[in-house]
């Protein structure tokens, strides 16, 4: 169900309507994300060749040595079996999402929909979400805007759902995380604040004259009920409970001693890492040699195939799903056909 009656497609706005100065601020976040990069990568440099030089090793015999002794074959099968089950978790995510708050679609026509969006996630993960919205809107008719609005809501979402999985690890292993931590629960009290007034906002008791909540990007904010908040977190979990399962097998596959609960502590936070849009997810591999100093090199090694593997064996899936994608991409399209 939409705002509006008629089904609108999700246009550009004319060259002479862009916000000024929009160029100016994307350099500039270009110009910042490689910084941050630039930064990881020296510093990673600098503690491998350290680690390096304490073994009396170059730092390509090193790496070399650290690859070599990862037991790849279970590793493999692992992160198989882990990037379909997210996928499939990920589609049912996104349908139930749609559902709500745009359009009845089928779990099975949502998965080419979600599958090719993950091959342009490999460059960036919300240009993919955006690609999905335009997807939807092309074959379906769905509502751009509020199709757009819909993956709002799910990045809106996905940080709370981190955050409170980054509480609860904390509480069961406080004592083995680094003194930054502490600030965890800090975070989450406000984040609790944010959360209500965000909710009270789009239900029109926080500044009820203000117009900006009736704008189209935010239509699944209007809808959105506390049942829709908390159905998320529910339906989400399983993708991160398994990938607390994963991630500590996968490092004691690598040769770094982990527990279940030890991971539960830092992996939440390593994920907000690894949201931010650096190449080869430099950030989130910097901060596993960061949270595992004592083993630079294997955390190193862990960081680079575990996040890189995972975005591109999901391309794979992508691909997979690619020729029927393509051809409901650009057979005829629908106008007002979806409608809930």
């Amino acid at each position: 169900m939409s705002d509006h009656d008629t089904t609108e497609p999700l246009d550009p706005l004319p060259d002479g309507h862009k916000p000024a100065g929009s160029s100016h601020w994307n350099t500039l976040g270009r110009v910042f994300f490689l910084l941050i990069t630039a930064a990881c990568f020296t510093y990673l440099y600098f503690r491998l060749q350290g680690a390096a030089s304490r073994e009396g090793l170059t730092l390509v015999e090193y790496m070399v040595d650290v690859f070599a002794n990862v037991q790849w074959v279970p590793w493999l099968l692992l992160m198989m079996g882990y990037s379909c089950l997210f996928f499939l978790i990920d589609t049912l995510v996104v349908t139930r999402a749609l559902n709500w708050f745009v359009v009845k679609i089928r779990y099975r026509d949502i998965l080419p929909i979600r599958a090719s969006a993950y091959i342009i996630s490999i460059f960036n993960e919300q240009i993919g979400k955006g690609a999905m919205a335009f997807y939807l809107n092309r074959r379906d008719g769905a509502p751009g805007w509020e199709v757009a609005s819909v993956m709002l809501f799910i990045m809106f979402c996905e940080f709370f759902y981190l955050l409170i999985w980054a509480t609860t690890g904390y509480f069961f292993s406080s004592s083995i995380l680094p003194d930054v931590f502490v600030m965890i629960p800090v975070i989450a009290v406000g984040a609790v604040v944010v959360f209500a007034l965000w909710v009270m906002y789009f239900r029109g008791l926080l500044l009820p004259r203000n117009s900006l909540r009736e704008r189209r990007i935010l239509h699944a904010f209007r809808r959105a009920q506390l049942k829709h908040y908390a159905m998320f977190f529910l339906l989400r979990s399983p993708a991160l409970l398994a990938a607390v399962f994963v991630y500590s097998t996968a490092l004691n596959l690598f040769g770094v001693e982990a527990t279940f609960l030890g991971v539960l502590g830092y992996l939440p936070v390593i994920f907000f890492a690894a949201s931010v849009p650096t190449p080869m997810r430099a950030a989130a591999i910097t901060l596993w040699v960061v949270l595992f100093p004592e083993n630079e090199g294997q955390m190193a090694a862990f960081g680079f195939v575990q996040h890189n593997f995972f975005i591109l064996f999901n391309g794979l899936i992508g691909l997979l799903f690619f020729k029927r994608a393509q051809r409901e991409l650009f057979g005829p399209v629908k106008v007002g056909s979806a409608g809930a």
